[in-house]
């Protein structure tokens, strides 16, 4: 059990650390004194060495204590968990890509009329995320390593949660506007009714890349936990900068034009 209570611990440590910050009132007494700009460097360079020390324990741990639940010898079960994989993948590369005209994006406080994948999911990064870490979950052969891709399902939810309340006491009605057409799991609001699935929206080439890049960790799987984790943690935190500054560029653009025309 010490491996897996190891992974644990590092969860603990980051989601912890995490929720802290960026929950009030501490969050609201940094920002006073730091300032948008000085809070997001202070709450990106925690989350950057907790989550590194999350990536190490996983990778350092996944191979050791007792079993986990290891059902990929079971071929319907695989194929599924497969299935999921790809999906939750171009779910969150789509995501990325619109990210910076969504009101999650950092910097906007701005609330838009859904389209392409906000109509499949407002949080399709974060279901993305569940969908694959839950796959993993039913696949990998130790209880430390079931520990470490459950976490990130965990984070999923909790995370997709806390940041709706947050965005609706911070933008009122027409967040409550945007969440009364949205669905947070993937095709739910479609399906009731209140939502339609526009193919043309939709961004192809980030699903396409999504899925290229599932095929590539299937192709290098024996790899991704070498050098304590490394390769996941350069691709975690660089996808998370890439994110923030397309949000940053497109926000000073809106400014901008904003001020041209005002």
């Amino acid at each position: 059990m010490k491996p897996a209570l190891l992974v644990l611990a590092a969860w603990i440590l980051f989601g912890g650390t995490h929720l802290l910050l960026s929950t009030d009132p501490l969050r609201g007494r940094l920002v006073a004194r730091l300032g948008d700009r000085g809070f997001l460097n202070l709450f990106s360079a925690v989350a950057a060495v907790a989550f590194t020390v999350l990536a190490a324990t996983g990778a350092s741990q996944h191979a050791h204590g007792v079993a986990g639940i290891a059902l990929g010898a079971h071929p319907l079960v695989r194929l599924l968990a497969i299935a999921s994989i790809f999906l939750g993948f171009s779910l969150a590369a789509g995501s990325l890509k619109a990210y910076p005209r969504s009101p999650m994006a950092l910097f906007s406080g701005r609330v838009s009329e859904p389209l392409g994948i906000e109509r499949i999911s407002r949080h399709a990064f974060f279901y993305g995320l569940g969908l694959w870490a839950l796959a993993h979950v039913l696949l990998v052969p130790t209880l430390s390593a079931a520990v470490f891709f459950a976490g990130f399902a965990v984070q999923a939810l909790v995370g997709s949660a806390l940041q709706d309340r947050k965005l609706l006491a911070r933008l009122g009605e027409p967040y409550r506007r945007y969440l009364d057409q949205t669905s947070a799991l993937p095709f739910a609001a479609i399906l009731a009714g209140r939502q339609r699935l526009v193919l043309g929206e939709l961004p192809w080439s980030a699903l396409a890349v999504g899925a290229g890049l599932a095929w590539l960790l299937r192709e290098q799987h024996g790899h991704v936990f070498d050098h304590y984790g490394l390769w996941i943690v350069l691709s975690v935190l660089g996808g998370a900068a890439v994110a923030t500054l397309g949000a940053e560029r497109r926000e000073r653009r809106l400014r901008a034009q904003e001020a041209v025309h005002g």
